[in-house]
C-alpha cells in the first residue's frame, strides 16, 4: 500500500511523527511525505523534522507567503502533479491548513481515497478560513478520524452518517506525541525565570489588527507584573510589532525566538500558565496540566471550554487579566480526565487503513 501524507505546518509535522512511527512497523506500507512549505522558517519547519525524526518529505514545494487563493491553487496544482506520479492508495492529511484542503480536492478530482487526521472540529464560524478547510475537506474524505465524541457528534449533526464515510474516534495523535516525548523535553538555550506563563499568538486577526494586537500585549504586560510571561515570537508577530515601534519593558515580557517542539515541550511542562491563540497549544496545554486563556472568540476544542479548563477572551484586555486571575487560584484537580483517548491514536489510524489492503 502506498499512502501520500501531505503536510505543511508545525502542528501537522508533530501529528505526522506519530502516525509515520507506526507506519513504520508495517513493511507492506510505503509512505511518501510532500511537504508544501507553508512554513518555511528553520525553527519552524526543519527542526521539526530533526529533532523529532520524521522522515525526510520526498518533495517540498516551497509555496508560501502568497494570499489564501494563490497558495492553495499553486499547492492544488503541485499536489496534483506528484499524485498522477506516485499513483497512491491513499493522501493522508492533517488538520485544517491550506495544504489540507489542497490536498484533498486534488485527490478527490483523480479518485484517490483520502484520510483526514483531526476530523470533524468545528467553531461554527464560517468567517474563519480554517472553518472552510476543514469542512470542505471533511466531505470530501474516506476515513474521518475524529479526536473526540464532540467530533463525531459534529458530523452526525450533519449528516456524515449518511454519506459513505467512516467515522472513526481514534483519539487525538497530539495526545500521543505528547506522551511519547515529555521525556525527551529539552530547556530552550536562553536565561528563563524559574517561574512563568508561557504565550504564542501567530493569527492575522490578533496580529494584523493594531488595536487588538496592543490590547494583547497590554494585557500580557500587566499579567507579567505578577508571574513574567515567556513569549517565543512568531515571525509574523515579531514584523507587527517592529513595525509599530512599541516600546514595552524588558523586564516584564521576555521574547525568544521560535522554539521547536521539544523546547516547547519543556515550556508547557514548567509553565504556569499558558496564553495563545493556536489551536493545538490549546489542546497542549491540557495535556500537561496548565489552563489555558485564549486570544479568540471561537475554538474548535469546545470541550475544553465548557468543561472549565480554557477561557475565551478575544483581544479584550480586561477577560484576559480576570481569566489570569481566575486561573491563578484554580487547583489542578480537574485534570486528568481522558477526553481525547489512551494515546494510541497513531495505532489505531494507521490499523484502520490496514483494513483496506
Amino acid at each position: 500500500m502506498k499512502i501520500v501524507t501531505i503536510v505543511g505546518a508545525r502542528p501537522q509535522f508533530i501529528k505526522a511523527a506519530v502516525v509515520s512511527r507506526a507506519f513504520s512497523k508495517h513493511p507492506n506500507i510505503q509512505e511518501i511525505i510532500v511537504h508544501t512549505g507553508q512554513h518555511f522558517d528553520l525553527n519552524m519547519s526543519e527542526i521539526f523534522f530533526e529533532e523529532m525524526n520524521i522522515p525526510k518529505p520526498y518533495y517540498n514545494l516551497q509555496i508560501n507567503s502568497l494570499s489564501h487563493g494563490a497558495m492553495t491553487g499553486l499547492m492544488i496544482k503541485k499536489i496534483e502533479e506528484i499524485l498522477i506520479k506516485e499513483n497512491p492508495d491513499w493522501v493522508l492529511l492533517y488538520g485544517d491548513t491550506n495544504s489540507t484542503i489542497a490536498g484533498s480536492i486534488a485527490a478527490k478530482k483523480l479518485k484517490i481515497k483520502i484520510a483526514h487526521v483531526e476530523a470533524g472540529l468545528r467553531t461554527f464560524d464560517m468567517k474563519n478560513p480554517e472553518e472552510i478547510n476543514r469542512v470542505i475537506t471533511d466531505r470530501l474524505s474516506d476515513i474521518l478520524f475524529c479526536p473526540s465524541m464532540v467530533a463525531i457528534e459534529n458530523l452526525l449533526k450533519e449528516g456524515y452518517g449518511n454519506f459513505g464515510c467512516e467515522l472513526n474516534n481514534c483519539g487525538d495523535v497530539m495526545y500521543d506525541a505528547a506522551l511519547y516525548y515529555q521525556d525527551k523535553a529539552k530547556k530552550p538555550n536562553t536565561n528563563l525565570p524559574s517561574r512563568f506563563s508561557l504565550c504564542t499568538m501567530h493569527r492575522a486577526e490578533n496580529t494584523d489588527n493594531v488595536d487588538n494586537l496592543i490590547n494583547i500585549i497590554k494585557a500580557l504586560e500587566e499579567v507579567s507584573e505578577t508571574c513574567p510571561v515567556v513569549f517565543p515570537i512568531h515571525p509574523r508577530t515579531r514584523n507587527k510589532l517592529n513595525s509599530l515601534n512599541y516600546n514595552f519593558p524588558e523586564s516584564k515580557i521576555l521574547f525568544i525566538d521560535p522554539v521547536g517542539y521539544l523546547e516547547m515541550v519543556w515550556l508547557l511542562k514548567n509553565c504556569e500558565l499558558v496564553f495563545t491563540d493556536s489551536g493545538g497549544l490549546q489542546k497542549e496545554a491540557y495535556f500537561f496540566e496548565k489552563y489555558c486563556v485564549i486570544f479568540n472568540n471561537k475554538t474548535p476544542w469546545i470541550e475544553l471550554n465548557t468543561k472549565g479548563f480554557n477561557k475565551l477572551v478575544g483581544c479584550d484586555k480586561g477577560k484576559t487579566i480576570e481569566a489570569f486571575q481566575y486561573f491563578s487560584k484554580m487547583s489542578k484537580s480537574g485534570f486528568g480526565i481522558q477526553i481525547y483517548g489512551d494515546g494510541d491514536a497513531g495505532k489505531k489510524i494507521v490499523d484502520s487503513i490496514l483494513k483496506y489492503i
